[in-house]
């Protein structure tokens, strides 16, 4: 095992990976509950979730681990799963709109095969990008602050705040301010952690009633997608090309984004380059096949990986301990089944993720208005029309255009222009999501 992980190159020991991927599983098992509670929301049942999110994990980990060798977990992503249930509420059923997962988890192995992925990633420019994780942001708070009531329907102004009388509302206001507080006292896991504070609390109020706390998998449900060649033609039919655009675009940035900023915390770069970059690209691309196969959202490297890495993890084997980690909690689901029925306990993590990814906005050009135009359009449009490919469509479509009003038009790369038509397509012929 010490050859294999390469620890004393490393310059770490099998007790400092352990502990590290310990402390990143704790600080992302937020995940195991959160992601069944939002996807069950689109009709998919909660059991089905709750094993595709650990067999998921444990098949995109373990290959980072054993491929890639490096500290950094892969797991259903949020956003991406929020999206999931707005391409279901645009009236495609939940196992067409996993064909739509399938595709994009096929199109984003084939492109880490190639040198396209580089390309890709250069074509997009920065302030979309940062435009494209702070409107995910927004969007994951506001899903979150909606499931719990904090924010609800108004007919005169779309939106209003909720009843604060109401003990659900109050709760999920008291775990927001709770899982702050862990973040700014900066105790492990704190996202976590304050979940199971507030189970505790809707258990003592009588919201939560557990009729056991260990049982097998279910594997009732069987799985979403058996013949390989029906997702494409599921996508043809219903015409989910905007689908599958989006949750390939955002899965390539949030993964290389992700891998190469923990990768520069544990200063595993030699160069300026990423050594097995392929591999880690390649454990989020089976994650997300294997995920839409089983039953879930596409998969993402996480960023909560930086904690193990602070904790001193540098190699595969703290990742292999995050697999292994959901193993065990796959036994769980009478306990997670509970939890998933309580806004209160899952909205917290949504809305505090979200004021992280906000954060990019500052990386945007605010004096350039060509710059920022198309950005901004991005972060307002993802959580007012609940669409992530609404957003990105009217980002991408504006981008050219204002750069060409400016006279910069040959400054924009020509994927932005091939982009930019076929959202256009997609949003003013074919329309939906």
């Amino acid at each position: 095992m010490t050859s294999f992980f390469k620890l004393k190159e490393n310059n770490t020991t099998v007790k400092t990976e352990v502990l590290g991927g310990l402390t990143t599983f704790f600080t992302m098992a937020y995940i195991i509950v959160v992601n069944p509670a939002i996807l069950s929301s689109a009709g998919v049942p909660t059991a089905q979730v709750f094993i595709a999110t650990i067999l998921s994990t444990i098949l995109a980990s373990t290959w980072m681990a054993l491929s890639a060798n490096y500290p950094i977990a892969i797991a259903p992503g949020l956003g991406l799963n929020a999206y999931f249930v707005s391409v279901v509420a645009g009236g495609v059923d939940y196992k067409v709109a996993f064909s739509s997962v399938f595709v994009a988890g096929i199109i984003f192995f084939l492109l880490s095969l190639t040198s396209f992925r580089e390309e890709l990633i250069r074509a997009i420019p920065e302030s979309l990008k940062s435009a494209i994780t702070a409107g995910i942001g927004l969007f994951i708070a506001f899903v979150g602050l909606k499931l719990s009531h904090i924010i609800v329907a108004d007919p005169a102004n779309l939106v209003a705040l909720g009843d604060l009388k109401d003990p659900q509302v109050l709760l999920a206001l008291f775990g927001i301010l709770l899982t702050v507080a862990f973040i700014l006292l900066k105790v492990p896991g704190a996202i976590f952690l304050s979940m199971v504070v507030i189970a505790i609390i809707a258990a003592l109020m009588g919201d939560l009633q557990f009729s056991g706390i260990i049982s097998l998998p279910d594997f009732s449900n069987g799985l979403m997608i058996t013949n390989p060649i029906t997702p494409f033609k599921d996508v043809v039919a219903n015409g989910l090309y905007g689908a599958v655009l989006s949750f390939l675009l955002i899965t390539i940035f949030d993964t290389t984004g992700t891998v190469i900023a923990v990768a520069k915390k544990a200063k595993l770069m030699k160069n300026g380059e990423l050594p097995g970059a392929k591999g880690a690209l390649f454990a989020d691309a089976i994650g997300t096949v294997a995920g839409a196969i089983f039953g879930t959202s596409p998969t993402s490297a996480y960023i909560e990986s930086g904690t193990g890495v602070a904790a001193g993890a540098r190699t595969g084997l703290s990742t292999l301990t995050v697999s292994f980690m959901f193993l065990l909690s796959g036994l769980f689901y009478p306990v997670v089944s509970v939890l998933t029925t309580v806004p209160a306990i899952t909205t917290p993590a949504l809305v505090i993720v979200g004021s992280m990814m906000i954060g990019e906005a500052s990386e945007i050009n605010w004096d350039d208005f060509a710059e920022a135009f198309p950005a901004f359009l991005v972060i307002i449009t993802m959580p007012l029309t609940g669409s992530i490919a609404t957003g990105l469509a009217l980002g991408f479509i504006t981008y050219p255009i204002t750069h060409l009003l400016t006279k910069k038009g040959r400054e924009v790369h020509p994927l932005i222009y091939v982009f930019a038509f076929l959202f256009f397509i997609q949003l003013f012929v074919l329309g939906g999501h």
